[in-house]
């Protein structure tokens, strides 16, 4: 496994918060780079909201010194600067962060199934209220008629059925698009998603993991097109033709049954190669697995379509790449509002991208967590020392905004190591 140095990962991401473009005037007293770093320093220290980052800020010494700040905005400094940017111009940062994790060869311990990448895709919800909203808020109406507002994301994450870290991609706001009147949704989120982790990521072998709303044939189609691999949940519900094509074949004994009894688990599989996906788009040829999971008398079914040509000898892999999927909202999702990230905290919604913005900024300063935990040592040692997340938040926030440190790879080593206070003044009456 390779050696990521969290340091180098905030310079990385200095660097490219300098690349980005100004959308101010050219005499403008606070940087856009500072600005940007700052919100990133928030969410990187997981302060629970912009007042309590604002409040220590004109005496936290490491936000210059450890995150490379000249200026540090107020809360309304910015909320004003961060509203006007671009989301697109955010983006590219976490390609950044993944390039140095793939130079480290941090990544390869990911691998599956001969050398590709499981991309597990989902949508969420971080944001609804019924008052404050902006133009590009989702817009929806009560059964009383009222109307409330919000923002979803379509996130992809790397993730492996063997690792609880997760390696987030940049995430596709579901947003109204510019001069659109209509809601976005997670279908054409998804269309942008493929087309942009394709140009960012050209050559990466990757198999996309999604639920049964992603099993129809525009989105196969868009799948092939990007060169992505894939294992999609398939429902009865939802592709009635599918299963009972399959119910005939396996009568006509076309289908291949296989099971082993494992760790007290009885293991079964049924497959077919090659089966139209509906009655709509029979050219659409995929292979189908189904499997059941047995356990005394209570069993567990799932079912997936794949491009994989399916063997009795990998019919155990592909299913436990398919259940890999839910990592997306277990390991990524779920960790961003349970674990002290406060992912569904407005820290301020604003007029165009605000709102946007932070989410993504969160989301990266999660991707560089995520970047330490999987390769780098020191992170992984005061993580198990600590024995939570929530914990080694609380105590980093507590060393960063009292003591100084040189880099953020001290103040890990501080808290794993200990350290020793010398030369106390305390002061007080005469």
């Amino acid at each position: 496994m390779g050696l990521v140095s969290v340091d180098k990962l905030l310079q990385v991401i200095r660097a490219g918060f300098e690349k980005v473009k100004e959308h101010r005037a050219a005499n403008a007293s606070l940087s856009l780079s500072d600005t940007l770093m700052s919100a990133f320093a928030m969410f990187s220290l997981k302060d629970s909201s912009l007042l309590e980052f604002d409040e220590r800020r004109a005496k936290a010494t490491n936000l210059q010194q450890i995150y490379g700040l000249g200026r540090v905005p107020s809360d309304t400094q910015m909320r004003t600067i961060l509203d006007p940017l671009s989301p697109e111009e955010i983006k590219p940062l976490f390609k950044a962060v993944f390039e140095q994790l793939e130079e480290g060869q941090g990544l390869a311990g990911m691998k599956y199934l001969g050398g590709y990448y499981l991309l597990s895709l989902d949508g969420t919800e971080y944001f609804a209220s019924s008052k404050v909203h902006c133009a590009a808020c989702l817009v929806k109406k009560t059964r009383k008629g009222e109307e409330t507002y919000g923002h979803q994301m379509l996130g992809g994450a790397i993730v492996h059925p063997d690792f609880k870290v997760v390696i987030p991609l940049a995430p596709e706001p579901i947003i109204k698009q510019d001069g659109q009147t209509k809601n976005d949704c997670e279908r054409n989120a998804a269309k942008r998603f493929l087309a942009q982790v394709r140009g960012d990521h050209p050559d990466l072998p990757l198999i996309i993991i999604e639920d049964a709303l992603s099993a129809n044939a525009p989105h196969l189609k868009a799948l092939k097109k990007h060169h992505f691999r894939f294992i999609l949940g398939v429902k009865e519900g939802d592709h009635p033709f599918l299963f009972e094509y399959v119910r005939t074949k396996h009568q006509a004994g076309a289908t291949t049954t296989v099971q082993y009894r494992e760790g007290g688990l009885t293991h079964r599989f049924r497959f077919i190669n090659q089966v139209p996906l509906n009655a709509s788009n029979q050219e659409v040829l995929v292979n189908f697995l189904e499997y059941w999971e047995i356990e005394g008398d209570q069993t567990r079914y799932f079912s997936w379509i794949t491009d994989f040509t399916l063997y009795p000898w990998n019919v155990t892999a592909i299913m436990r790449g398919g259940r890999a999927r839910w990592k997306i909202e277990n390991e990524t999702f779920n960790t961003l509002k349970n674990q002290g990230y406060h992912f569904e905290h407005n820290y301020g919604h604003g007029q165009q991208h605000l709102s946007v913005n932070f989410a993504l900024l969160m989301m990266l300063a999660f991707l560089v967590d995520q970047v330490q935990q999987l390769a780098d040592p020191l992170f992984q040692a005061v993580l198990n020392k600590e024995g939570s997340r929530k914990r080694l938040w609380e105590h980093t926030r507590a060393l960063f905004y009292t003591l100084e440190f040189a880099c953020l790879a001290d103040l890990f080593k501080a808290l794993l190591y200990g350290f020793k206070v010398d030369n106390v003044t305390i002061l007080g009456p005469a």
